[in-house]
This record gives structure tokens, sequence and C-alpha cells, in this order.
């Protein structure tokens, strides 16, 4: 059932809230955890229908999962290559990571899976992981065009590769990574642009040996050393930057407000939005500076801000690919012109995100241009004229931008459904409106 909202003009905001947890920690979380030996317990886990899906995955897979009655998460793991095959299909829901982080997983296990998702997962190219996975040694049957369903026949003898990426991805790197784990000898990825680390970073705290060496031009090699003996231990899940940025643009853009988000992950290679905010001109401190299971953290202080058009470079598109729909609503608000470069990989999401967000942003009244691998928002310093219907194209980010970009409108906004903002964010309105924003139904006055 479709869930249809509206967001109106926000007075001010003002509070403390936090984030859910980190979806791409949360997913790894339960993964390594399935793979460690002993008790995992797990604190903050985002519990959107993502992960939750990730969790009946690894509940498949023969691990022990289960939510503790005051929140936390219970694993149970089978061990380095320890996992069994599957009774069932793998529904991945909506979740991309998901699917290619557990299909690089099975992929060094002798047995057969078969995974499957919605329909915007369905849609969405698998041979990103798929072609490097079959140099490990695991065979594939997909849908045309490499999509799911599909079926991961795992390696009976997995062999170790060196693999450099072709296009900057923490998903196809830690696909790779995760079956070498399951592999004898070292497994290396060479990545030519850093991206996102929580797989390096989660597996050295467990265990692993990982090495990571730096390369001209800010790229990584990075090395496992395959079939260790991970052990599990308490893991904290940190609030996401991805879900706190909508909440912070919409204290940069809303006269009057002040927000602090506590927890939240500021992890470098996930802060690329906050420092393209800051060179816009918007107030953001960091606060309370600590460290969880080896990710940095703090708590961010937003405070209404006037921004200014910049030009983004595309060598920060891996660290804030998931924000540049709320960045492009920054730059509608802001004054004059922004131009983001480097957003191929936008339009391989849950929708065509590129695409989605002109669209939108059209249909809004902001003059914007789209181009292959680019997007360009003529801001007017204030507000758009707003008063449209968004079609929000099964993408959860889609539609929390636009519900944003509804509290500095002129006149109000809708989504024709946000019942998709759970996979990510549940109780995203709630919080929006505990801060001072006015979302509800479509039909509340």
């Amino acid at each position: 059932m479709t869930q249809p909202l509206i967001s109106r003009r926000a007075r001010s905001l003002s509070g403390a809230a936090r984030v859910p947890g980190d979806k791409s920690i949360s997913h790894r979380a339960l993964m390594f955890g399935a793979l460690a030996v002993g008790e995992s317990l797990v604190e903050g886990l985002l519990e959107g229908e993502d992960v939750l899906c990730t969790a009946q995955a690894m509940r498949a897979l023969g691990a022990s999962v289960e939510r503790l009655e005051d929140g936390r998460w219970r694993l149970f793991g089978r061990g380095v290559g320890g996992l069994s095959e599957p009774d069932d299909i793998l529904d991945m829901g909506n979740s991309g990571t998901g699917a290619r982080l557990v299909m690089g997983l099975v992929a060094s296990h002798p047995f057969t899976s078969f995974f499957s998702g919605d329909a915007s997962l369905r849609s969405r190219p698998m041979r990103r992981v798929t072609d490097p996975l079959s140099l490990i040694g695991a065979r594939f049957v997909t849908r045309e065009g490499g999509r799911l369903p599909l079926a991961v026949i795992g390696a009976a003898d997995p062999v170790p590769v060196r693999y450099e990426l072709p296009v900057a991805s923490a998903q196809v790197k830690s696909a790779i990574l995760l079956a070498g784990l399951n592999t004898p000898g070292e497994t290396t990825v060479i990545e030519r642009e850093a991206t996102r680390d929580h797989t390096e970073r989660m597996l050295t705290n467990l265990g692993a040996q990982v090495t990571v060496t730096p390369l001209g031009g800010g790229g990584r090699e990075i090395t496992l050393i395959g079939q260790p003996e991970l052990t599990g231990r308490r893991m904290v899940v940190p609030g996401d930057p991805s879900s706190a940025a909508f909440p912070a643009v919409a204290a940069l853009l809303v006269p009057g407000s002040e927000v602090r988000l506590t927890g939240v992950g500021v992890n470098p290679l996930r802060t690329g939005l906050y420092r393209t905010l800051i060179e816009m001109g918007a107030d953001i401190t960091e606060e309370n500076h600590r460290d969880q299971a080896g990710e940095p953290v703090a708590d961010l202080v937003i405070r209404h801000s006037p921004l200014t058009g910049i030009d983004v470079p595309a060598a920060r598109a891996p660290s804030m690919i998931d924000e540049y729909p709320i960045l492009a609503v920054a730059a509608a608000c802001a004054h004059g012109t922004t131009r983001m470069d480097g957003l191929a990989e936008l339009r391989v999401k849950e929708s065509d995100r590129l695409a989605a967000m002109a669209r939108g942003l059209a249909a809004c009244g902001v003059s914007v241009e789209e181009e292959p691998d680019a997007l360009v928002v003529h801001g007017r310093g204030r507000g758009p004229k707003g008063g449209t219907m968004i079609a929000a194209a099964l993408d959860h980010r889609i539609a929390m931008a636009f519900l944003v970009l509804g509290m500095a409108s002129e006149e109000a906004i809708s989504i024709d459904d946000g019942a998709t903002i759970n996979t990510s964010f549940p109780g995203f309105s709630a919080l929006m409106n505990g801060l001072g924003a006015n979302i509800g139904n479509k039909d509340t006055p």
C-alpha cells in the first residue's frame, strides 16, 4: 500500500536527535557476526527493511541471529567457511548493498544460493560483482543484463585474485574481500579512488589481517589474508551520516534553525557532503569526538546558513554518492549555480537518481540542467515555488530529499509514496516533526 506524504513550510527546527544506525555498517555487522566464532552483540543496528533482509539471509545461511528486548542484536556465528546452503531464495528486498555483499560472502562456499529482491533491486546491474567473483571460481546464472533473480554456484576451490576496480565502488570492493575471507592466500583489491572503508576497519577489529597501502592520486591497495578466525565481540553502530544529511540540510535551509545530531559517524571517506556544505557557507561543527569499534563518531551541530553555489568535483563522489539528492535540494535554495560532476553512478541506484532529481526539481520551479554525468542547479537564494507532487520512484533518498525541500518551499511538496523510506530511515517523519517540521499524510490539513 502506498503512503503519500506532504511536507509544508517549516517555521524553524530545533532540538537534538539521533538518526538511525549506519546502514553500511549494520549490513556488515550482521555478516561479520555470522562469520565470527562465538557471540557478537550489536548495538545501534539500523532496523530498516534493507538490514532486516540481511538479518534473515544470515539466518538462512545458518547463523543464529536474535533481537534482544533491550534493542541489541545477538549473533552466534558459524566461523569463516562454515555457512550452510540456504533452503529457500534469499530475498534482499530493496538493498543493493545487502545483495552484492552477500553474493560475495557465498561465492567462496561450495553450495548454490538463489537471490531475488523487489522490483527496484531486480532492475539494478549485478555484473560489476559477478564478473570479479567469477575470477575467484564462482559461477552465476542471471537474467538478461546480469540482473536478479540469479543463482550463485559457489566455488569448491576458490582462488585468490588481484583485482583493480574499473569504477569506484565500496560494494564491489567489499564483495571481493568477503569472498576472499574463505579463500586461501592473499586477495587484493586496487581502487584508484578511495571508497568507504568500513569493511577493512571492521574485519581488522574482528581479527582479520588486512593491509592497506596508499597509492598515488588518492587510491589504495587493500590486501586480505584468507581463512582467518574472526572472533565475535561487541559492535556499536554509529548514526548514519547519509541519514543525518536530511535533518542537517533541513536545518541549514529553514531560518532560525539549530539542530544537534548525536553520535553520527564521521569517517572521512563518508563526509564529502558535509565538506561540500561547509564550502557553500554552512555552519556545521563537530563536537564530542570519540571512537566506536574502530569508527570515528561525533555530534553534529547545524545552524541555519545562507548557502552559495559551488562546483563539486567528480573526485568527491565516492565519499558522498548517496547524498547527491539532498545536496541538490540544498543547491536549489542556495544563491547561484552549483555544478555536480561525476554522477553516472546515480543512474544505477534504487532509481535513476540523476534523472529523478532533475525532473523533480524542475517540477518545483527550479532551473536545472541534466547532463549524462552531471547535474547543474541554479539556485535563487531562497526556497523554490514547490506546490507539486513528486514521484519518488520507489527510492527512499528521493522521497526524503523532496520532503526536506517542502520545508523551505513557498508551497507544500507531496511525494506519491513514503513507504520506501523505511528501508533506511524508519521513523523519519516523526523525527523531523519532533524537530519542528510539518510532514503529514497527504490529506492532513
